[in-house]
């Protein structure tokens, strides 16, 4: 999906940083800085080592055009919109500026982290072109590469203690590098770094959820959006060090080689990663590779930092797409030919055991969706099985995550995104990462148009999310001066708003679902 741009293009536009002079462009009445490193290259002996800052340059720095993004194979959504990544390499630590003007506007900052199950995605995909949020809200928008794979993630108890105790989590590291670069920097392209919001999308918002468990980053970001991620993928130490080991025997390597992982070709490790991710989804549980529990950056778990009275709370926006697990069956073609006992087969599978009662977890789900449905089309196995798995990975950590926020922070709000994809015949619903380009507002940029649809309603709903992010990132209320009412996320009435062909208010959307997987959880 190539950029495109109409009306105004120049290169004019130049800023002095800690680091040095960029050379940015105008289009369209923004400012665009592209491929700004936040921190040094890490390869060679920086490969697995812990983010460092830019190297001064002489001279006027190019910042017209992206940087490579990081090592990765292509991704579904990549391949669903034709958007994949032009260009990858470890020199990947880079980040992109959108701004309305090169003065002390001193403009709320909102820093998007993306998404890609931790293995693929870019700040720089166009599907995340921040000119038009910048532009709509009069705000500043940055978009960011972080490490990915075993790269960023890899949980090896000898890296640990070559680098005096973080395991893992350089992918975290690096997006603290990128938001401490925010904080000293943003005012020279018109923004506050006082009002930065960090918001991000699946493994984007599990890294927002991660950092609200941060230590390290307290006062980097004052308000924080996820979408269709939440605090609940993290491992254990345990699990981060098992699937390390799974990756090192991969590559046949020992595992405390730290010298073959740093001399083995960068191709080597993505092939790696990728041939061990099937059987790792039978070691550990939630993705392979994924923010860990260290005892160090990532001290505990952060649901129960989120819950400790001393912990500080800061305002939330969360959500998920009605239909997430729907993208998900475009590579599991069995799933849509699912009869009653295969279903029972897989959720026994995810759901082994029985529940306190001493019922089978896997029937008691699937009989609760059932009869939830009752009278309503989407009965079938199919139709259970992605209702069922939408509300395990994605609704029900974030409403989890909503709830232990809202206890001790008035400033959490709740969405429900229900507008439906008309790709492949409408077999993808409102899925998986549907509202990206509502958000950025792309909906009329390449193919996406064939994923999310044409028409006035597309506008009035990309437009109506568009104001509410803008206004959270000002004010930390949503409804204010966005779509209108939107009460905030509370355990007793559950306020959420339902953004799709409609937008309202909805007091405790699912809350059968919702409550059986409280019950399960305890």
């Amino acid at each position: 999906m190539p950029r495109k741009l109409s009306g105004e293009v120049s290169v004019d536009s130049r800023v002095e940083t800690a680091s040095g002079r960029l050379s940015g462009r105008r289009e369209e009445g923004v400012r665009v800085f592209r491929g700004i490193p936040y921190a040094s290259p890490p390869v060679g002996r920086r490969r697995f080592r812990p983010p460092v800052p830019p190297e001064p340059w002489a001279g006027v720095r190019d910042a017209t055009r992206p940087s490579a993004s990081a090592p990765q194979k292509p991704g579904i959504i990549a391949g669903l919109l034709g958007a994949g990544v032009e260009r990858s390499d470890e020199d990947c630590l880079s980040l992109n500026v959108w701004t309305p003007g090169l003065d002390a506007g001193r403009r709320p900052v909102l820093v998007w982290l993306h998404g890609g199950s931790y293995l693929t995605g870019s700040g720089s995909l166009p599907l995340y072109e921040g000119r038009r949020l910048a532009q709509r809200g009069d705000v500043v928008v940055v978009t960011l590469n972080y490490r990915l794979g075993a790269l960023g993630w890899l949980a090896l108890p000898a890296l640990a203690a070559e680098e005096g105790g973080t395991l893992g989590n350089l992918g975290l590291l690096d997006q603290i590098a990128a938001l401490e670069w925010v904080r000293n920097q943003i005012a020279l392209f018109g923004g506050d770094p006082e009002q930065v919001t960090v918001f991000g999308e699946s493994a984007g918002a599990m890294s927002v959820g991660a950092l609200l468990g941060v230590p390290r980053a307290r006062g980097l970001f004052r308000r924080a959006i996820l979408q269709s991620g939440a605090a609940a993928n993290v491992h254990d130490r345990d699990d981060g060090v098992r699937a390390a080991e799974t990756f090192m025997k991969e590559m046949g390597l020992a595992p405390g080689d730290v010298a073959g992982l740093r001399a083995a070709p960068v191709e080597a490790l993505i092939e790696a990663q990728d041939r061990c991710g099937p059987a790792l989804s039978f070691v550990v549980p939630g993705l392979a590779f994924q923010p860990v529990v260290d005892g160090d950056l990532l001290p505990r778990q952060p649901l129960d930092s989120l819950a400790d009275p001393s912990w500080p709370a800061l305002p939330i926006l969360i959500g998920t797409n009605r239909d997430e697990w729907k993208l998900y069956g475009i590579g599991d073609r069995r799933a849509r030919e699912l009869d009653e006992a295969a279903l029972l087969r897989r959720c026994q599978r995810n759901l082994p055991g029985e529940d306190a009662s001493g019922r089978s977890r896997a029937e008691r789900v699937i009989e609760t969706y059932l009869l939830a449905r009752t009278g309503r089309a989407g009965v079938s196995p199919p139709d259970l099985w992605f209702a069922i798995e939408s509300d395990r990975h994605f609704r029900y950590p974030a409403m989890r995550l909503a709830e232990i926020n809202a206890k001790r922070q008035s400033d959490t709000y709740a969405y429900f995104f229900t507008w439906e994809s008309p790709a492949l015949g409408g077999a993808l619903g409102s899925c998986h990462a549907i509202e990206v380009p509502f958000v950025f507002g792309c909906i009329e940029d390449g193919l996406v148009p064939k994923f999310v649809g044409r028409g006035p309603a597309v506008s009035r709903l990309s437009q109506q999310i568009q104001d509410a992010w803008i206004a959270f990132a000002r004010s930390g209320r949503p409804g204010h001066t966005g779509p209108g009412d939107w009460p905030a996320y509370e355990a007793a009435r559950r306020a959420t708003l339902v953004l799709g062909e409609q937008t309202f208010v909805e007091h405790a959307p699912a809350e059968t679902e919702r409550a059986l997987w409280a019950d399960l959880e305890t």
